[in-house]
């Protein structure tokens, strides 16, 4: 008999929940204020978080690993300036930012998340979250929804402090699963889900985030390619 498993990792901010929560607490904390720099919430946010993110990375990379909302936070001020906003600290408050901020920690779960898990589940996949957060935040993402994520099945970054993309992070999950084990890496980050393919993973994208997958930054074998959630998993079950 047989005792190779199925697991599929699941990247969760941008895949598994969107940023939708985040942006309308943009919008409803800064927006009438951005609108006339002519910014939209959701772009700002966009460049914030993006900003966050290249700050985020760049620190690990020289050994000096930050739990990510502590650099989201950090970088408001900068990330107004570079949207074009000449006086930062007089356009919003430390207790606006803070606002905001929490509006990342509101974020909810995808239309179809649940669904896609359940197909991958009855197929007899393992389904594993790996994220660059804290763990108990995202995890709220999933009790809010009333969605069971075991505590078990999440893995972060910050156990390593080695991040996303680097391939030693997802080395590190590989390595907890079995080695002759089906492996897939799910995501709606084409940067991410390709890299995790590099690493070992097979690889499935999600379109419903970024849209276009431009395959030809890539540079690797995509499995599956799907517009939703649950058509990715049911691609995953046939392939």
């Amino acid at each position: 008999m047989s005792t190779k498993k199925k697991h599929v990792v699941f990247d969760i901010v941008g895949t598994c929940v969107s940023f939708d929560a985040y942006y309308d607490c943009i919008d409803q904390v800064l927006g009438a204020r951005l609108r006339q720099h002519c910014i939209t919430p959701k772009h700002f946010g966009f460049t914030w978080q993006t900003l966050a993110e290249l700050e985020f990375t760049f620190l690990s990379i020289s050994e000096r690993h930050k739990p990510y909302q502590s650099v989201l936070r950090s970088m408001f001020y900068r990330s107004l300036w570079f949207a074009g906003i000449t006086d930062p600290r007089s356009f919003a408050t430390e207790e606006e930012c803070e606002r905001c901020v929490q509006g990342y920690s509101s974020l909810q779960l995808r239309p179809g998340c649940f669904e896609s898990f359940q197909i991958l589940r009855d197929a007899g996949f393992t389904v594993w979250c790996f994220t660059t957060g804290d763990i108990q935040r995202v995890r709220g993402y999933f009790e809010r929804a009333g969605v069971h994520m075991p505590l078990e099945n999440f893995i972060s970054c910050d156990s390593t402090g080695v991040v996303k993309p680097h391939p030693a992070s997802y080395r590190s999950v590989l390595d907890k699963l079995g080695v002759d084990d089906e492996k897939w890496f799910a995501a709606a980050h084409m940067w991410d889900v390709s890299a995790a393919v590099k690493a070992g993973f097979q690889g499935a994208y999600c379109t419903i985030y970024e849209k276009e997958p431009c395959l030809e930054m890539a540079g690797v074998d995509m499995r599956v390619i799907a517009d939703t959630l649950p058509k990715m998993a049911q691609g995953i079950v046939g392939a």
